[in-house]
């Protein structure tokens, strides 16, 4: 293939002219390196290079201006604007920018397209005054104020314009407007030594320039095939057609230089594959076909270019040389959700700092190896103290004096001005390129001066304009800048596989072409109307809209098209997509146009989904398990690790051998099970005052007063010390109290009802051991037992529980049951393992019952364990913890121990179901 700058280069030197000599001007800096190359080979010896400009430098060269991008304008229209608006109707500059920016807009394309301002500014303040929504007579303030913003643009853009002149600086559009009125006089005098080449859109400032370059000997060389040329109805030479048919140089001369290329013979492939990820999993599928000598002339054009990152992950092996012309966002950086965050955290205006921030900042890789770990050491501290907000006081204190100076500058105050809070990232900077090493950490030194020059710059902007006074207008503009920079790949530029974007492949040609993204609403990108310009005014005044912007997306298409001999074309099936999935209307031209010599195969690409047989684990148990489990048993058997075994032993496995527990977080709500705790807390408090005691009424009367303070402090001792004056927090605080006064008063009326009580054991923890002489080692069971009293002279064993409890819950059938039906029987068998360990140790001649004193079914009062026993017809039921009752417990619970340490029975995990609380 000989690609277009080649043959123009053939071209020039045909004709006589020595390369170095001219100066060649093009659409992009890219085309620019590749020109480089060509005209290197076109020679011998050594030579020196021409200049090579692309048009937005020529213009800055021809205007003498130098370019402001759009956050500098910004901050120049705000003292145009507040100069020329009376005070109380002053915006502040954050209401400001959020349409100062179209409007910059607006004046850009204006001035682009050399339209008269006053003209255009006047038809628009004529339409907004019949537009408004008054019928009155008599206008109101608003509507006034309304009119007379649309009547002063012609002023805002006088005044700007004159500003910037003043300091030679300039938006783009104004660059080109002033460009183009100084191009007849350049012309004159240059014109002969230069070339453009492959342009097509030209706005109307570029089209005098162009003209006047033509009419003085320049040359220009358009890059459309012959084919398009000659179609009146085609998009791709919409605007070359133009030039053609209405300057006046082609009134008398041909248009150079028109090609045949399109037609001739191409593979054309298709391809339909949902989602984007699987476009550039397929792309790599694509490249790993290649050989080495197709990868030299192969691009990769995302149409959607964010799609780098998937496609940098989906390249194959086999690619050995690599070159990006896009850059990396700076968005992907582990910096940018840094700063976003503590950008974020300011905006807020808290002084204290709510937690899931402050973890998210110390979170960050960056600041835990600047640390050096510090900040996990207080990211564990937060979350056991369940500090829900923090003083920077408090976060200080996390850390050593000399880690703390530097973590002061994460957070500074709300009330700092922008230059300090700025002040403070550049330290922030500082702090982080001293604990980066550059041998090992290239390219986050790389983001972090480029984070260093995105602060530079709104300390630049911040120093030389007042404008800046809020957080929130900061935070703004600080994103602003970070969306403008990339970090620019370093590669081989005419080496190996080349990734492209769809404007960096102007001007270039290669054989095969993978394009993806191709899909209705990307390519092209479909309407869009970020301007204050009516459609039929822009339409009056010639400005661009979207029919002009799809004609520049057909010809970037075609272009790649036209002498590739290999094409992939990829799309997005996926009907969750913007689009519903619908493919690019060019893919459908392309079948309508239907070339003699194009291959053309369309194919459907649908990811490889294995079925997932969800088998339930089975872990043996090795040497390593066995001696945990002799531990455990030496340690003793709670009822909690027995109950976990029974409802599924692969949890027992992974909590009790494994030692993993759930993840410790920092509780927003109280938990239920941290509710729980609370009761039982208040509860000990309480009863431990009255143990051994006959308990009276006038004791829990004392005890109900003193509820209220005592569950609050108990709140603060198990959660935190918040406050508790709203929110969920104070409901729950609420129920809290009812729950214990309302067990209170349940005491009381057990009282009244001749019932005596006296504690014997609040919240004990015991153990036992147990004879089984199947194992070689000791075996020891333990447990807390909530509460142990004595009630008309029989002994209770009580387990509290905040959830719902049943009778029918605590009863049994048949023994086996107890230990192979957790949903069943997972409270009789804590009852009875609390009994047995209390029996064991203290042998009673009392009777003795075990159950459950329930918070939510409180007018049960205590649930008793029981057995129910057949006898004829009927069904009687045992309540008496007796020798009996522990002995067939005992066997049961013997019978589980054996085969918890069987070596033989592995952890088989169960099937189980989701319940509520307990």
């Amino acid at each position: 293939m000989t690609s277009f700058i080649s043959e123009i280069l053939a071209n020039l030197q045909k004709e006589g002219h020595y390369l170095p000599d001219l100066t060649f001007i093009l659409p992009s800096k890219r085309a620019g390196a590749y020109l480089k190359k060509q005209i290197a080979g076109c020679y011998t010896k050594p030579v020196f290079s021409p200049a090579i400009l692309s048009i937005e430098e020529f213009a800055e060269e021809l205007s003498e201006l130098k370019t402001l991008d759009t956050t500098a304008t910004l901050f120049e229209f705000y003292s145009v604007y507040l100069s020329l608006t009376p005070k109380e109707q002053a915006e502040d500059f954050e209401n400001f920018s959020n349409w100062a920016q179209t409007l910059i807009h607006d004046f850009n394309e204006i001035d682009r397209y050399l339209v008269p301002p006053d003209a255009i500014f006047n038809y628009l303040s004529a339409i907004k005054d019949n537009e408004h929504w008054s019928l009155q007579d008599n206008q109101t303030d608003l509507v006034k104020n309304y009119l007379s913003f649309w009547r002063k643009l012609p002023e805002y853009y006088t005044e700007l314009k004159s500003r910037l002149l003043i300091k030679q600086e300039a938006y783009q559009g104004l660059v080109y407007r002033q460009a183009s009125e100084k191009a007849a006089t350049f012309a004159k005098e240059y014109a002969q030594n230069y070339v453009f080449i492959g342009f097509n859109a030209l706005n109307s400032a570029e089209q005098l320039i162009f003209q006047q370059m033509l009419d003085q000997k320049a040359k220009v060389f358009w890059d459309i095939d012959q084919v398009h040329f000659e179609d009146p109805d085609h998009d791709v030479s919409l605007f070359i057609r133009k030039y053609a048919q209405s300057w006046p140089y082609y009134k008398s001369e041909e248009l150079e230089r028109v090609s045949s290329h399109y037609r001739t013979e191409k593979q054309i492939e298709i391809i339909g594959i949902p989602k984007s990820i699987g476009q550039a999993k397929y792309a790599g599928e694509i490249l790993s076909q290649l050989t080495p000598s197709e990868l030299n002339s192969t691009a990769v054009v995302l149409g959607d270019e964010g799609l780098l990152l998937p496609m940098l992950n989906a390249m194959p092996k086999n690619i050995d040389a690599l070159n990006i012309t896009m850059g990396y966002p700076l968005k992907y950086s582990p910096f940018s959700s840094l700063f976003e965050k503590l950008s974020d955290i300011l905006k807020a205006g808290n002084e204290n700092y709510y937690h899931k921030d402050v973890i998210s900042v110390f979170s960050n890789s960056i600041i835990m190896k600047a640390s050096k770990q510090e900040a996990e050491v207080a990211i564990q501290h937060i979350k056991s103290n369940n500090l829900l907000y923090l003083s920077k006081t408090q976060i200080l204190e996390l850390f050593t004096d000399e880690t703390g100076l530097k973590i002061a500058h994460c957070f500074p105050s709300h009330n700092n001005s922008a230059k300090e809070i700025l002040l403070d990232f550049s330290n922030l900077i500082k702090w982080f390129k001293a604990e980066i090493k550059e041998d090992e950490d290239k390219i986050n030194l790389e983001f972090l001066y480029h984070y260093h020059l995105v602060v530079e710059e709104l300390l630049k902007l911040v120093s030389n304009y007042p404008h800046i006074k809020s957080v929130s207008s900061l935070h703004h503009f600080f994103k602003e800048l970070i969306s403008t920079q990339t970090l620019d790949f370093q590669g081989k530029p005419f080496q190996g596989l080349q990734l492209m974007g769809m404007l960096e492949s102007r001007v270039l040609d290669f054989d095969t072409v993978i394009l993806t993204s191709v899909d209705e609403g990307t390519l092209p990108a479909g309407k869009s109307n970020n301007s204050f310009i009516p459609f039929e005014l822009k339409k009056t005044y010639n400005l661009p809209t979207y029919k002009e912007k799809d004609a520049v997306y057909t010809y970037h298409f075609y272009h790649l098209l036209q002498r590739a001999k290999k094409v992939y074309l990829l799309h997005n099936t996926d009907t969750d997509s913007n689009m519903g999935g619908e493919k690019s209307r060019f893919l459908i031209q392309l079948e309508i146009d239907n070339e003699p010599l194009h291959n053309i195969k369309h194919s459907v690409v649908i990811p490889e989904v294995p079925a997932i047989h969800n088998e339930l684990q089975v872990i043996q148990k090795t040497p390593e398990i066995l001696e945990k489990l002799e531990q455990l048993a030496n340690r003793g058997f709670s009822p909690s690790a027995l109950t976990t075994y029974i409802r599924n032993p692969l949890d027992f496995y992974k909590q009790y051998i494994l030692g993993i527990r759930d993840k410790e977080e920092v509780e927003e709500t109280v938990a239920y099970n941290t509710l729980g705790t609370i009761v039982h807390d208040t509860l000990e408090k309480f009863y431990k005052e009255v143990i051994e005691i006959e308990l009276s009424k006038e004791h829990l009367e004392d005890f109900i007063k003193r509820t209220p303070e005592e569950v609050e402090h108990q709140f603060h001792q198990t959660y935190s010390k918040i406050p508790l004056s709203k929110g969920k927090n104070l409901l729950i605080l609420e129920v809290v109290k009812r729950y214990v006064t309302n067990f209170l008063k349940m005491e009381i009326k057990e009282l009244a009802a001749g019932r005596s009580i006296k504690v014997k054991e609040i919240e004990t923890k015991l153990t036992a051991s147990l004879n089984i002489p199947e194992l070689d080692y000791p075996v020891n069971i333990g447990g807390m037992v909530d509460r142990v009293d004595i009630s008309n002279d029989i002994l209770r064993i009580i387990d509290y529980k905040t959830g719902k409890v049943i009778q029918s819950q605590l009863e049994i059938t048949n023994w086996e049951d107890i230990t192979t039906d957790y949903d069943k029987y997972s409270k009789p068998f804590q009852v009875l393992m609390y009994a047995l360990i209390l029996l064991e140790n203290q042998p009673t001649t009392v009777d003795a019952e075990a159950g459950v004193i329930s918070f939510k079914n409180l007018k049960e009062g205590f649930l008793k364990f029981g057995i129910k026993e057949s006898q004829g017809k009927k069904t009687i039921k045992n309540n008496v913890v007796n020798a009996d009752t522990l002995l067939n417990f005992k066997a049961q619970l013997k019978k589980l121990i054996l085969e918890i340490c069987d070596p033989e029975t592995a952890f088989y995990e169960k099937e189980i179901k989701i319940y509520g609380n307990y």
